[in-house]
């Protein structure tokens, strides 16, 4: 039985191969390589190297010589036996021992079996059909030698390069004014606050005063210019802050409406935010079923606008109503 045949075969498969009483066969694999000296390229290979170490039985061999040839293990196990004496003697003999594509076995002078590995030989599956190969730089090679061509441009092209660069040019700082516009200024921005965004206040606020007011003055401070406007002001020496008067009858004769709702519980729910904000709001009811809030009461009407203009800011719909 060729026991060396089957030790190639397992090889392949395994990393290590002991023959038991002898040394082990060991598989190491090597990645890809590249030799500047001679500009060679190595697949990646599965080197073989020998530990003498390595006697004992690991049933690796005696099986597989046990499958292939249907013995029973212990035949198996003489086989190779008979095998690893056989090369011991003949090693003490001094003679070479070889391996059929794996290797050959020698004794030094002082009698230590060595081996020396099959170069061509690869025993890895994957790169199986891969030899090396020679590839050597280009030489002679300068890039300052490269032929350059001169490109003559097109007169239309470009003139149409500077027509298009010219209008980049205008059209740049006209976006750029669009975009620092509205961040600089109030042009743009909305006049939505946190009151017209609330539910309770948008959907119930009255569509049209002049059905709200029928029985009653209302004074609105129009957008343009009125006698009021064109009357002069009193000098204020320094803006009094606004303090939080009780709503209280007499001769406090303008109110200050901040809301008016449909609904006396959306009403309350006004009354609530306005009470956070320090006053001492009330609920009338008006004449249309509505629930007007009155958040302050002033005795004049220039100190009415007042007020409401300060109040306008964090309540938008709000006016001036003559109680």
């Amino acid at each position: 039985m060729d026991v060396k045949a089957i030790i190639r075969e397992l090889l392949i498969e395994h990393d290590c191969v002991i023959i038991p009483g002898f040394g082990g066969f060991i598989a190491n694999n090597s990645v890809a390589r590249y030799e500047r000296v001679t500009g060679t390229f190595y697949p990646p290979v599965r080197k073989i190297s020998f530990n003498r170490n390595l006697t004992h039985n690991d049933g690796l061999l005696i099986s597989r010589i046990s499958r292939s040839s249907g013995l029973n293990y212990g035949d198996a196990r003489r086989i190779v036996d008979e095998f690893a004496g056989d090369i011991m003697a003949r090693l003490e003999k001094r003679n070479r021992v070889l391996f059929d594509h794996i290797g050959a076995f020698t004794t030094n002078y002082e009698n230590s079996v060595q081996f020396e590995p099959e170069a061509d030989m690869n025993y890895l599956s994957g790169s199986y059909g891969l030899e090396s190969f020679q590839c050597y730089p280009l030489k002679e090679y300068d890039l300052r030698k490269r032929v350059t061509r001169s490109f003559h441009r097109d007169p239309a092209r470009q003139i149409q390069v500077r027509k298009t660069l010219l209008r980049a040019a205008i059209a740049i700082p006209v976006i750029a004014l669009t975009i620092l516009v509205p961040l600089k200024t109030d042009l743009f921005r909305t006049k939505v606050e946190s009151l017209a965004l609330n539910p309770l206040v948008t959907a119930e606020f009255e569509n049209n005063r002049k059905a709200v007011d029928e029985s009653a003055e209302i004074i609105s401070v129009p957008e343009e210019k009125t006698a009021i406007d064109e009357m002069p002001l009193p000098e204020f020496k320094q803006p009094v802050p606004e303090e939080k008067q009780p709503l209280t009858a007499g001769s406090k004769r303008y109110g200050i409406v901040t809301g008016s709702f449909r609904s006396e519980e959306n009403a309350r729910t006004h009354i609530e935010m306005l009470k956070a904000e320090g006053f001492n709001p009330e609920i009338v009811p008006a004449s249309n079923g509505f629930f007007r809030v009155f958040a302050i009461y002033c005795s004049d009407l220039e100190t009415a606008i007042i007020k409401k203009d300060s109040l306008s800011g964090k309540f938008p719909d709000t006016w001036v109503s003559k109680r």
